[in-house]
This record gives structure tokens, C-alpha cells and sequence, in this order.
């Protein structure tokens, strides 16, 4: 038996995904990488791969740093990777714009009339 978990498994445990299934999908749609290469969901993966996991706007650079088949609470999920200086400086500076961004519908209040649907059907061009 190799020394390794397939990456959707160990996705999952690691809590990056909420069911094995979307793990899965990520994995199949090339949103995976182990390794800088991509991978496939029968993919093991061991201790000290590099992992990068893309889910919406997110994106993590990781370092597996222990292994896991099952999930468990989120205290136990934290040790299974460590995430890398540049990764977490990138998320933190998404995570500023996304607070500093305007919502564009902020100065609507209520239903919209019928110029702002006119306006708003001009933006959607």
C-alpha cells in the first residue's frame, strides 16, 4: 500500500470543500494542482507536495503537512497543510479590495424604476 491519499479525499478532510463529490469536480475541472502539474482525482498526494486549489474567488498555495481519509473537526483539518508566506499575503489582499469595493447597486434603495432598469440594461451590454 503507497504512502500517500487521493488528493479528493485529502481535499475534503482539509475542509476546502464541503462534500467529496465538489472536491471531485475541482479536481476533474483543473482547478487542482499538485506539484505545479495537473492532477487527477486518483491522484495520492504525500507530505511535503505543494498544492494549489482554486474554489470561486479563492486561492490557496499549500504544503501538505500531514495526511487524513477522513473528516474531521476543523481544529484537526488546519494541520494537515500549512499555507505558503505569498499565498496568504494574495488571499488578505483580495480579501482588502473586496471589503474597499463599492457595491454598485449601494445608492438603490428599494424596487428600481424604470430608468434605473435602463440604466442598469445598459451596463449588462
Amino acid at each position: 500500500m503507497s504512502e500517500g491519499v487521493r488528493i479528493d479525499k485529502w481535499l475534503w478532510a482539509a475542509r476546502f470543500f464541503k462534500t467529496r463529490s465538489l472536491a471531485t469536480d475541482a479536481v476533474d475541472g483543473g482547478k487542482v494542482q499538485i506539484n505545479g502539474l495537473r492532477a487527477k482525482p486518483a491522484k495520492d498526494v504525500k507530505p511535503g507536495d505543494r498544492v494549489e486549489v482554486v474554489a470561486g474567488d479563492q486561492h490557496w498555495e499549500l504544503v501538505v503537512a500531514a495526511l487524513a481519509e477522513k473528516r474531521g473537526p476543523a481544529t484537526e483539518a488546519r494541520k494537515l497543510y500549512s499555507e505558503t508566506p505569498a499565498s496568504q499575503a494574495a488571499r488578505q489582499k483580495a480579501a482588502d479590495e473586496r471589503r474597499l469595493r463599492v457595491e454598485p447597486a449601494a445608492d438603490m434603495h428599494g424596487r428600481p424604476t424604470k430608468r434605473d432598469r435602463r440604466t442598469l440594461d445598459r451596463w449588462q451590454r
